[in-house]
Order: structure tokens, then C-alpha cells, then sequence
């Protein structure tokens, strides 16, 4: 079974423990292993937009030296916040000798030189283009026929362009990855706005109202769960609707799922990988009801 190195990042670890579970245990499916990388830290969480410091990017080329240890050249990510840090830092130390270098400088001799030759990747991607989605239509053993489900980007998987997975304005590889595993795309113009990210902290309401207005008008167009590949978006999209309810009594909530819980669950694992005691709208309602899950519950992946 080919080997990929993996960087999960901290969510994975912690609050998004479904996320990890699920994807480690589809990848064994589709033929792959997601061997997680060692000493791995912090990706530090965002790229910093400062053209005069490199110490905000020590962390990310830490990670990335670790990979290229391990004698391999790509590093598959799963959170969109990590891969979106991970490859903009990546690509302006490849463009920018002068900062790798100083970088370099930093990390030794605690780690090897950084030669700037690791290529950063999302899943969905490796899916794409390792596995395929016509392959991946043939592994599916629980065909998800009649589930309506709504992509969600948000803002770190497809920009700036350049780094982003697709098409900032008009992604298809979410629509692509759901026509895969069976289900019904619907499309929600408000697939690539923000979630209202770390307001969630200071200002829940209007990461609420960001809640109300995306769920919404995926609601409007028929959708009756949502897909995500990112952990804040997935919080805020997800538990913030307690809040949104809160303000909007008529809001009509919707299940947020992370995409590789819907990947797991097509493919026909266990539920117990697929950890849906950790949705705060509980999307095993509207599973059982279109007879894509047992009426009896497995023990869930605990966040």
C-alpha cells in the first residue's frame, strides 16, 4: 500500500477528531496510507501577510523539513487553514532564496537545511489526481443516491489563486468529489464566502448572521447537508447555529459534515469512524431516513 506523509495539524488532534479518523480510514480504502509525520508542530495557524519577517514562517518549513527527512517529496493536508499556511509559506521560500536561507539559519543544526523541494497537497486533491473520481465512484459501496448535499469552500481552500485547490470563483472539485460517492450536488452561491473565521471568538453574532446567511441560501436551493474541509468553518457553521437559532427563531437548522465523514460513509465503513457524535446537528436523522445508515448506532469516534 503506497505510503503518503500526512500532516494533521491541531484540530485533528483535538475538536476534530472525526475528521482524522475518517480520512485515515478511507485513505487504507482507496489504497493509500496516510503516515503521519514526525515531531510535527504547529503550522502556525495563518500565513502572515508581513513582507519584513520570516520567524512567522519557521514553523511551517519545520514541518516541511520533516518530510523531506523522511526522504519523500509531498505532504498531504487535510485541514484547509494548515494546507493554505503550509503551501503559501512553501511556495515563497522556493521563490525567495534569501528568506530560506535565513529560515535555514534559524533551524539549524536542530534540523537539516530546508532545500525547498517538498510539494504541499490537499486530499481532495490526491484524490483527483492520484486516485481519480471515476475510480472513486467504483470503490463506493453505500451509493449516497438521493442525498442532497451543498459544498462549502469557504475562503482558505481556493484562495489567493495560485494556491487554492481550484477555480476560486467557480470550483468544481467538491461538486466532482460528491457526484463520486453518489449523492446530489447543490449549489450555493455563497460556497466560497467567509464564515466569519476567528470573529467567532469576540463577536459570535456575527458569525451567527454569517451562519444564517450561508445556511440559508443552501437551505433555499434544496440542499440538506453540508460538506467542509475546514475545522473553523466546520465550528462555525456548525455549533454556531445554537446561536443563529437563538436569533432567528424561523432558522431551519442544517447537518455540517466534514467531506471525508461523507467519503467514509459511502465507501461503507463502520459508523464508528465516522464520529457523528461530534456534529452539533446531528445529520443521522436525515442518513436513516434515506436508509444510509443502520437504525442501530456504533460507538462514534469521541471529540
Amino acid at each position: 500500500m503506497k505510503k503518503v506523509p500526512y500532516y494533521p495539524g491541531c484540530t485533528l488532534k483535538t475538536t476534530a477528531k472525526s475528521f482524522e479518523a475518517s480520512a485515515l480510514e478511507s485513505a487504507r480504502v482507496l489504497g493509500f496510507e496516510l503516515v503521519e509525520i514526525p515531531d510535527w508542530t504547529c503550522c502556525g495557524t495563518v500565513f502572515s501577510l508581513a513582507s519584513d519577517t520570516v520567524m512567522h514562517h519557521v514553523a511551517a518549513v519545520r514541518n516541511l523539513v520533516h518530510v523531506q527527512a523522511m526522504g519523500e517529496n509531498k505532504l498531504l493536508t487535510l485541514c484547509s487553514m494548515c494546507y493554505n499556511t503550509l503551501k503559501q509559506v512553501n511556495q515563497l521560500v522556493k521563490n525567495d532564496p534569501e528568506k530560506l536561507e535565513t529560515i535555514n539559519r534559524f533551524i539549524q543544526p536542530e534540523e537539516e537545511a530546508y532545500r525547498a523541494e517538498v510539494k504541499v497537497i490537499h486530499m481532495l486533491e490526491y484524490i483527483r489526481d492520484e486516485i481519480g473520481f471515476d475510480n472513486l465512484a467504483k470503490k463506493v459501496k453505500n451509493p449516497l443516491k438521493g442525498l442532497k448535499i451543498v459544498p462549502y469552500y469557504g475562503c482558505m481552500l481556493l484562495r489567493p489563486k495560485g494556491i487554492g485547490i481550484d477555480d476560486p470563483e467557480q470550483p468544481t472539485i467538491m461538486e466532482e468529489f460528491i457526484k463520486a460517492l453518489g449523492a446530489e450536488v447543490v449549489d450555493n452561491p455563497l460556497k466560497n464566502e467567509c464564515c466569519g473565521a476567528y470573529h467567532t471568538v469576540d463577536k459570535k453574532d456575527l458569525v451567527a448572521e454569517r451562519a444564517y446567511k450561508i445556511i440559508t441560501a443552501a437551505e433555499a436551493q434544496g440542499g440538506e447537508i453540508m460538506i467542509t474541509s475546514c475545522p473553523l468553518c466546520h465550528f462555525n457553521l456548525d455549533k454556531r447555529q445554537e446561536r443563529t437559532l437563538e436569533l432567528h427563531p424561523d432558522f431551519k437548522q442544517m447537518p455540517v459534515m466534514y467531506f471525508t465523514q461523507l467519503l467514509a460513509l459511502a465507501l461503507g465503513l463502520d459508523e464508528k469512524y465516522l464520529g457523528l457524535n461530534g456534529n452539533y446537528i446531528d445529520p443521522r436523522p436525515i442518513l436513516e431516513e434515506k436508509g444510509l445508515l443502520p437504525v442501530k448506532k456504533e460507538v462514534d469516534v469521541k471529540n
